[in-house]
């Protein structure tokens, strides 16, 4: 909830990744606090909204979850366009979603808004045994993109709530140099 006399900050958020990366999951766990085994595939996309109250602001997300699925990638733009953050989702147990993962980053990149906040997540941290994506190589990525970058597991919660805290900060900052 918003506290009386915080200022209110809308944004748009766009999931992107390939399909099986957990981009539901990460949805489902911020914002219902579940998570579903037997998620089913997103057809087009999804929409959620939530607020998160931070010291100096409330921000209310516009959560948009788009499919995976390659015959639905035509549709990402209309999703991506003029979003405040992308959070850009792969599977650290399938070194495809990776490369995958680097295709989105350099479409939004390309054609995405130019201002937004951009996060690298290597969800399904849970299955370390079958990591084939080393963190490093997630991280130096990212950090060579100028994305922050955050290993999640929405099967565990880990650092699910921490995810889009660090994305309102970042909006906060962006917000007072506006």
């Amino acid at each position: 909830m918003a506290r009386p006399g915080n200022k209110i900050i809308q944004a748009k958020l766009v999931l992107l990744g390939d399909m099986g990366t957990g981009k539901t999951s990460i949805a489902l766990r911020f914002v219902k606090g579940h998570f579903f085994p037997n998620q089913e595939p997103t057809i087009g996309a999804a929409f959620f909204t939530q607020i998160l109250s931070l010291s100096e602001a409330t921000v209310k997300f516009d959560i948009w979850d788009t499919a995976g699925q390659e015959r639905y990638h035509s549709l990402a733009p209309m999703y991506y366009r003029g979003a405040a953050a992308a959070i850009v989702v792969y599977d650290i147990s399938s070194v495809d979603t990776f490369v995958r993962a680097k295709k989105w980053v350099q479409e939004l990149q390309t054609h995405g808004n130019q201002k937004s906040v951009m996060a690298l997540v290597a969800n399904k941290s849970d299955l370390e045994p079958k990591r084939e994506v080393e963190a490093e190589v997630g991280e130096q990525f990212a950090q060579e993109n100028g994305m922050f970058y955050m290993e999640t597991s929405a099967k565990t919660a880990e650092n699910i709530n921490e995810l889009f805290y660090e994305i309102g900060i970042y909006f906060l900052n962006i917000f007072k140099t506006l």
